[in-house]
């Protein structure tokens, strides 16, 4: 019954979120403008059109996800064969809505449905199957537990529940956006005289998204708009007792499941299974013509995988420790993969990857997990993490989070020797470890709508534009605002010309502020000199206090208009 609810749950969020969009239009004018009914028209229309438009999709989604990467492997053949199907049927639904008696020829293998006279405009079903073979919706903790599962053929009665409830929740708003585009038509009487325009219209929708298909434009509009449901999806999963519900549904399969044998920053070796296969990578950094590496190839070497985010205070500080294993230890057989996970939507875009990974000097292969595959592969939760891997591809440390550096590389080193008794080591690394004391500093502070925790400021933090001022008494680790700012739900914008202002009461050494737009933003501390930062481009992290300043204090914050907040963290 919880793998029921969260599927619901998980489904209705990715049901409303931004990578729906590319449908919309073939929803609302397949699903719902072709079956529109007027009280004068001789020859009714099927009220039964949007129901078995959304059945399709649902059939194919879950037959598709669960079945399809095994069925392929069976048949030995390529993994994206089914998309191109997919998008060849769209291609002639599309030509068939334009021509009719192609539409007949094309819907009547599905005639045996229960439905009234169409007046000529078929069922639907055939419609729904076509998108649901190529519909790839958000990847969240739920969609990404049934992509295991079914990568993995770890399919139980459990799976099935999750996958089916998770597409009948993102069926729901389809259906509600179908009957919405049914209803329009219905009351505006200009359309009655419209039936081919609207055939017309559904018919190059339907064309436009093939097209949009092949060439990824879905991909590239993900990436322009932010994914305001990404902190739903977190925040319905990121709890006890929904993770163990997702365990059994498909998260924990017999790939990584030797993987709990492996306690988190241990001193010694363990065993702790094959380590899972690098999946559902967008694209490869630093490889040889965007090449992607398979772990099989690296049998006899030592692998070290890296989980991060090149925004992330906790890997930024991490990373200099890998930079230095890499060039330290490649020569002896370490192969460092450092697998990209983003944790906001900005972190997607291969070129902001690049330039990060340029900043930090990581010339060690990079893989863009931007879909979260891999990290649910090896149900990841941390940023950073680090795995280990022997020469025969077993997993024998794992560390979580910061610290831990001595213990790792002595383990590599270790590792190096065993795949090769007479490989000449060099001396071990010297990379300070700047990893802060637990609870010694502020925690990570967002400053968007879906993600704040210690807003200490007067009245309510929403999201839209609203004015705030600073409290007489602000509490400990919180941050405040003053004056008009707008809210979305990943970061916030000063809303007048005049800019705004953040009070930040914090605990750190260091602080930094992920930023981006265009301006300056001016720093001072406890009423001290002011710092002034100029502000460029797409989002990136900003050093506003570097060690040198008090460890507590007031931090205030000047941030012009067209700069956009998204984060403080602290070290």
């Amino acid at each position: 019954m919880s793998l029921i609810v969260i599927g619901l749950l998980g489904g209705l969020i990715t049901g409303i979120s931004p990578c729906i969009l590319p449908v919309l239009p073939v929803i609302f004018l397949t699903g719902g403008a072709q079956s529109a009914r007027f009280d004068d028209e001789p020859a009714p229309a099927s009220r039964w059109r949007p129901y078995l438009v959304i059945a399709g999709l649902v059939t194919s989604f879950t037959v598709v996800t669960l079945a399809g990467t095994l069925l392929l492997g069976a048949l030995d053949l390529p993994q994206d064969v089914i998309r191109w199907v997919g998008i060849a049927v769209l291609v002639l639904i599309g030509v068939g809505l334009l021509v009719p008696a192609v539409e007949r020829l094309l819907e009547k293998p599905f005639q045996w449905i229960p439905r009234r006279e169409v007046a000529n405009r078929g069922s639907g079903f055939g419609v729904g199957l076509a998108l649901g073979a190529v519909f790839v919706p958000c990847a969240g903790p739920v969609l990404a537990a049934i992509i295991v599962a079914g990568a993995t053929g770890s399919i139980g009665i459990d799976t099935v529940a999750l996958t089916a409830s998770f597409a009948v929740g993102v069926a729901v708003p389809l259906l509600v956006f179908a009957l919405a585009g049914r209803g329009l038509v219905e009351r505006i009487r200009s359309f009655r005289s419209k039936e081919r325009g609207i055939r017309i219209a559904a018919g190059i929708a339907m064309l436009a998204l093939a097209v949009g298909l092949v060439f990824n434009v879905p991909q590239l509009l993900q990436r322009l708009v932010p994914d305001y449901t990404a902190e739903l999806q977190r925040d319905l999963t990121d709890n006890p007792d929904a993770r163990r519900a997702l365990d059994l549904g498909g998260l924990v399969t017999d790939e990584n499941r030797d993987l709990d044998k492996c306690s988190n920053g241990a001193d010694e070796l363990e065993s702790c299974g094959t380590a899972p296969a690098i999946r559902g990578i967008e694209q490869w950094l630093n490889t040889p013509g965007g090449a992607g590496i398979d772990l099989e190839d690296l049998r006899g070497q030592v692998v070290l995988i890296d989980f991060w985010a090149y925004s992330c205070i906790n890997c930024q500080r991490s990373i200099p420790h890998v930079v230095a294993w890499d060039r330290a230890y490649r020569e002896a057989g370490l192969q460092v993969i450092g697998v990209h996970s983003p944790e906001y939507a900005f972190e997607k875009d291969a070129a902001n990857v690049a330039a990060g990974a340029k900043g930090f000097g990581i010339t060690y292969p990079i893989a863009l997990d931007n879909d979260l595959s891999t990290w649910t592969a090896y149900r990841n939760r941390y940023w950073p993490a680090h795995y280990l891997i022997d020469a025969d591809g077993t997993v024998r440390h794992i560390a979580f989070g910061e610290g831990n550096y001595a213990a790792t590389e002595k383990l590599i080193r270790q590792l190096l020797t065993d795949a090769d008794p007479d490989v000449d080591l060099p001396a071990q690394t010297e990379v300070a470890d700047t990893t802060p004391d637990a609870g010694s500093t502020t925690p990570e502070t967002f400053l968007g709508s879906s993600k704040d925790v210690n807003y200490g400021g007067e009245g309510d933090y929403r999201a839209g534009e609203n004015k705030y001022a600073l409290p007489a008494d602000q509490p400990q680790d919180t941050f405040a605002l003053e004056g008009p700012w707008q809210v979305q739900t990943q970061y916030a914008e000063p809303a007048g010309p005049g800019g705004g202002s953040i009070r930040l009461a914090f605990r750190a050494s260091e602080v930094r502020m992920v930023l981006a737009g265009e301006g300056e933003v001016r720093v001072s501390v406890d009423g001290g000199e002011e710092q002034v930062i100029e502000v460029s481009g797409t989002p990136r992290s900003y050093a506003l206090i570097d060690g040198r300043e008090p460890s507590e204090g007031r931090l205030t914050v000047e941030v012009d208009q067209g700069v956009q907040a998204y984060s403080f963290t602290f070290g």
